[in-house]
């Protein structure tokens, strides 16, 4: 296991490890002083992968090397809301990356705002789901699905009050969507990408990334709160692993429970209304601000059950953005 002040040769110097950072099931994430100044350095887990089973590890390099070659791929011009690739090698047989280093990523930002009680302005928010917008369609554009969004993989400048996408190891090439094994985290995913189809695969698409962007949506404006759907689907994930979905399925009279509860959409509701006149949002607020209608319309498509019936492309999802922004209140818009 790697410790602070170890050394990393890459292709372009060698990165002095600070500190860690955080990590996910297979890799692990550094704050490194490199060549060119501080990075975020994303090693494989070696611990994990010692007690990983032998196709468990070559899952784990795949990804990493999947997250690699895509980042790699990319052209300067598209990196704006996408974490740059600064370098990349191998450390002890192992893929290792330097990216750029970021202040924070979106959950922990929204857990912090949310316990100082600073509501964030609609605007704001709006402002971020566009630019996860354009991310998702620069991934969809080199012909990936993304299909792990959620707020620990939205890493935001505080400087400049941006966002970009970040962790591209659970990334399928579409071609391969109807093929794809079970992928992703359970408690942000689209129905599709959760229960299992006829021939026991996970047939999933561009359209799968834009029901994680609704809950996300929802996320934001409540400020900090889950979608049911996603609630029980991580629950039934964590307590059952592989069959959640059925055990899931037969609670509910083998039938995927509801994507998003009147309740739900009535709190989203009131949530937004209030953002956008300036309120401190509280769960018994009730307002009914302009643009709170049409954001709800974005997020009930967003959130559609029946995967046809969502956003087709990156535009759509764009103009019902400035559909919400021109029903703004004029006191809400910068």
């Amino acid at each position: 296991m790697e410790t602070a002040d170890a050394i990393i040769a890459l292709g372009a110097g060698r990165y002095r490890l600070c500190g860690q950072l955080g990590g996910s099931a297979y890799g692990v994430v550094w704050r490194a002083m490199g060549p060119g100044g501080e990075v975020a350095l994303k090693l494989v887990n070696r611990d994990q992968m010692a007690r990983a089973h032998p196709l468990q590890q070559e899952r784990w390099i795949a990804s990493a090397r999947n997250e690699i070659a895509f980042l790699q791929s990319l052209a300067p011009w598209d990196e704006r809301h996408v974490v740059r690739l600064l370098d990349s090698g191998e450390h002890d047989g192992l893929p290792v990356m330097a990216l750029e280093l970021l202040d924070t990523d979106l959950g922990r930002h929204i857990a912090i705002e949310r316990d100082a009680g600073r509501a964030l302005a609609s605007t704001q928010l709006l402002d971020w789901l566009g630019q996860i917008n354009q991310a998702l369609a620069k991934v969809h554009q080199y012909g990936w699905s993304y299909l792990d969004l959620k707020p620990a993989n939205v890493l935001l400048s505080r400087r400049q009050g941006s966002v970009k996408l970040a962790d591209f190891g659970t990334s399928r090439l579409l071609a391969d969507g109807q093929a794809s094994t079970y992928a992703g985290t359970a408690s942000w995913q689209a129905p599709e990408q959760f229960f299992p189809d006829a021939a026991g695969g996970y047939d999933t698409d561009t359209r799968t990334d834009y029901f994680a962007l609704g809950a996300l949506f929802y996320y934001l404006v409540t400020g900090g709160l889950p979608l049911r759907f996603c609630s029980d689907c991580g629950q039934a994930y964590r307590e059952h692993r592989g069959d959640g979905a059925a055990m899931l399925l037969a609670r509910h009279g083998n039938r995927p429970p509801p994507t998003l509860h009147d309740d739900e959409a009535a709190h989203f509701a009131r949530a937004f209304g209030n953002r956008a006149h300036a309120g401190t949002w509280t769960p018994d607020t009730i307002s009914h601000g302009d643009g709170a209608a049409e954001a709800l319309l974005l997020l009930r498509a967003l959130l559609h059950a029946d995967r046809a019936r969502r956003p087709c492309h990156a535009m759509q999802i764009s103009r019902m953005i400035g559909a919400i922004r021109a029903a703004l209140p004029a006191s809400a818009r910068p």
